[in-house]
């Protein structure tokens, strides 16, 4: 039975020509593909048979209906050890090949021997171009090479895509300029202060890497490197197309003032900044009610102060519900005056009455705690089979904590002594 693979089936368009959509909408439907019709050829065509594979990253931007005919299988991106084994046993020769700085190593069986050619054949079957068969192409440095520290600078602060591809871009990049270093030397040809070799080694590593490939796309993911943090600054655990992300929620209280009438002004309101889509700013709405609920009776707090919270970066956009027990624990450290620990992270959607409940990305979160050099993360009781299928190297070293209600997150980062603001039961309607 045929396979067809369509790719980036969520890129699909329309137009005044039509919408792909509809049309595959028969093709994937299984009691209407047997006798689809092509309007080119006009005739109908049993496809029944055929198994359509497709691949998207967002499923949010595939049309309902057809996603309804489709078994969905996420798929988790590459980790940092499995894009650095990649590139090493994958990319970094196949670059240097294209490039002309490697060549295959000759093979040293005798070709006249007719029963060594089998063995031949199968010993070409071995793992698709393994560093160790290849060997330096004529007149190029003996000590050319691309370092591991260098391909692990460049996955974590140049490609965090889920994939590879800008990561190949990359040692393309390094591999060309070493290319016409090696050249410019054969033939004296004197290049540019941008284009030289600044180093006296030929081997790129993680002290010389912007040499080649500028400087670091991305940074350090923490803002706030004291210890504690600061009052109302809580760190957040994100999914994004590029993987998992550490973020910041910040808040800020404004007193309220006397007006020129002696009446003040301002008290119990909320503003949100950082580009926040309509999903994550109902989740500050949830937030700020849960804190206020969680806050002891005595506190006049919310009541005195209007409060921002904001989610840096502004320049990128954020949606999601899974900053809702970040934003409760980022106000309640605020009104309570209680810094949060810095090597604290949390992810997990709140209800209006305090329940924490699950959300996705599980292991890409995990890595960008890893990265951000966390070592105490709570996650919502609900996501405790999605944590324990993560690889155990994630694992090693990390303080989790899994949380039914608010309470449960209270504890882990107020601690236990104060604990009883946060089991107050909400006042029933």
């Amino acid at each position: 039975n045929p396979l067809v693979l369509i790719d980036e089936i969520d890129k699909l368009g329309s137009g005044y020509r039509g919408d792909p959509a509809s049309a595959l909408l028969e093709v994937l439907d299984p009691s209407q593909n047997s006798t689809f019709r092509d309007h080119f050829l006009d005739v109908p065509v049993d496809i029944s048979k055929v198994l359509f594979m497709c691949t998207a990253n967002d499923i949010s931007r595939i049309p309902g209906p057809l996603l309804d005919r489709m078994e969905i299988t996420r798929l988790s991106g590459y980790d940092f050890p499995e894009k650095v084994a990649i590139a090493e046993q994958y990319l970094v020769p196949k670059v240097m090949r294209d490039n002309g700085l490697m060549v295959p190593k000759e093979t040293k069986e005798d070709e006249e021997n007719d029963g060594q050619e089998e063995k031949k054949e199968e010993e070409e079957v071995a793992p698709v171009t393994p560093l160790e068969s290849y060997v330096h192409a004529e007149n190029v440095p003996e000590t050319l090479s691309i370092d591991k520290s260098a391909i692990e600078s460049l996955v974590r602060w140049y490609c965090r895509e889920a994939g590879v591809r800008n990561l190949s871009k990359h040692i393309d990049k390094i591999s060309r300029k070493l290319a016409l270093q090696v050249v410019a030397e054969q033939e004296g040809t004197e290049l540019t202060e941008k284009s030289a070799r600044k180093s006296d080694s030929w081997s790129v590593t993680e002290d010389n890497l912007d040499d080649y490939v500028g400087k670091p796309v991305f940074t350090s993911d923490r803002l706030y490197d004291k210890d504690p943090l600061p009052n109302g600054i809580v760190m957040g655990l994100a999914w994004t197309s590029m993987g998992g992300s550490a973020l910041y929620v910040e808040t800020q209280a404004i007193k309220r003032t006397p007006g020129p009438d002696g009446k003040t002004r301002g008290g119990g309101t909320i503003k949100t900044t950082g580009q926040l889509g309509d999903v994550m700013k109902e989740s500050t709405q949830i937030a700020y009610t849960v804190a206020r609920a969680r806050l002891p009776e005595e506190s006049a707090f919310f009541d005195e102060h209007d409060i921002h919270i904001h989610v840096p970066e502004g320049g990128t956009p954020k949606d999601g519900p899974s900053a809702g027990i970040t934003m409760v624990t980022a106000m309640l450290s605020l009104a309570m005056g209680k810094p949060i620990r810095n090597d604290l992270a949390m992810t997990g959607e709140v209800s209006l009455t305090g329940k924490v409940m699950a959300v996705g990305g599980i292991k890409e979160k995990t890595m960008a705690a890893r990265r951000a050099g966390i070592k105490c993360i709570v996650f919502p009781s609900a996501n405790k089979r999605d944590f324990d299928e993560v690889p155990e190297y994630l694992k090693d070293q990390l303080e989790v904590h899994y949380a039914d209600d608010y309470a449960d997150v209270f504890k882990v980062a107020f601690g236990s002594s104060s604990s009883s603001s946060a089991t107050k039961e909400p006042p029933s309607q």
